[in-house]
C-alpha cells in the first residue's frame, strides 16, 4: 500500500511551520510502523504544476478534442499532467500537508486538483451524474495548520472551505473511501497555548494514523 505526501505549504523548507511539523511527525510514525517501506513526497511549490489556462491545460484539451497536434511546449506540459495523474492513482494513501490560506487551500493545491480531477481518469460521467473511479480503498488525510479554531461551532466553523472543498472532491467526486483531517489550530488565537495545540494535533494524528492504515 503506497503513500503519497503532497506538501502544499509555500514555505515548505521552513521547519518552523506547524504543517511541516505535522508532516515530520507523520513521517516518524510511518517509519516506526513500516520500517521497510518509504513514502513518496512531492513539494508543490518546488515543481511545475500545469494550470487551467488557455495556454496550458484548457488549450491542450481543446486541441486534443479537435485533433490538432500539440507543439513541443504543450507536449511537455501534457506529459507533466499525465505523470501527476499516474502518480496519484498509484498511491492508495494520500496525505495533504497544508496551511489554511484565507480559509481555503493554497493556490498550488488548487492547481494540483485541476490536474488530477480528470474525466475518465479519476471520475466518469454517467446519465445520472458523475461517478468516482477511485473506489479501491483509497484514503486521504489532510494535515492542516491554522491560526484560528474551526471546531467550536462558531462563525469560523463554516469558513473552513479547505475541508469542505477537499472532502467533497475526494469522497463525493473521486469516490475515495475515507477523508480524515488532523488540525493544528488556534495557533494565532488569543489565549491558546501553542505547545498544547500542537500536542493535541499529534494525539489526533496518532488516532487517525491507526485508522488510515487499518
Amino acid at each position: 500500500m503506497k503513500t503519497l505526501i503532497i506538501n502544499a505549504q509555500p514555505d515548505f523548507r521552513n521547519g518552523d511551520h506547524y504543517s511541516v511539523k505535522l508532516q515530520k511527525y507523520f513521517l516518524k510514525k510511518y517509519q516506526d510502523q513500516f520500517p521497510d517501506q518509504s513514502v513518496d513526497l512531492i513539494d508543490l511549490y518546488d515543481m511545475e504544476i500545469p494550470q487551467l489556462t488557455t495556454d496550458q491545460l484548457l488549450g491542450i484539451w481543446e486541441k486534443q478534442a479537435n485533433h490538432i497536434a500539440l507543439n513541443s511546449k504543450e507536449k511537455e506540459i501534457f506529459a507533466i499532467n499525465q505523470q501527476l495523474i499516474s502518480q496519484f492513482k498509484d498511491h492508495h494513501r494520500i496525505v495533504i500537508v497544508s496551511p489554511l490560506h484565507n480559509f481555503n487551500v493554497t493556490s498550488k493545491m488548487k492547481d494540483y486538483i485541476d490536474n488530477i480531477l480528470v474525466a475518465h481518469e479519476t471520475f466518469k460521467y454517467t446519465k445520472n451524474g458523475s461517478v468516482g473511479l477511485m473506489t479501491d480503498d483509497y484514503r486521504v488525510m489532510l494535515l492542516q495548520a491554522s491560526g484560528s479554531i474551526y471546531t467550536n461551532n462558531d462563525r469560523y466553523t463554516k469558513l473552513e472551505f479547505s475541508r469542505f472543498y477537499l472532502q467533497e472532491i475526494f469522497e463525493e467526486l473521486m469516490g475515495f473511501d475515507k477523508f480524515s483531517i488532523v488540525r493544528a489550530q488556534g495557533l494565532q488565537t488569543y489565549g491558546v497555548d501553542v505547545a498544547s495545540a500542537l500536542d493535541q494535533a499529534k494525539n489526533d494524528l496518532d488516532r487517525e494514523f491507526v485508522k488510515f492504515y487499518e
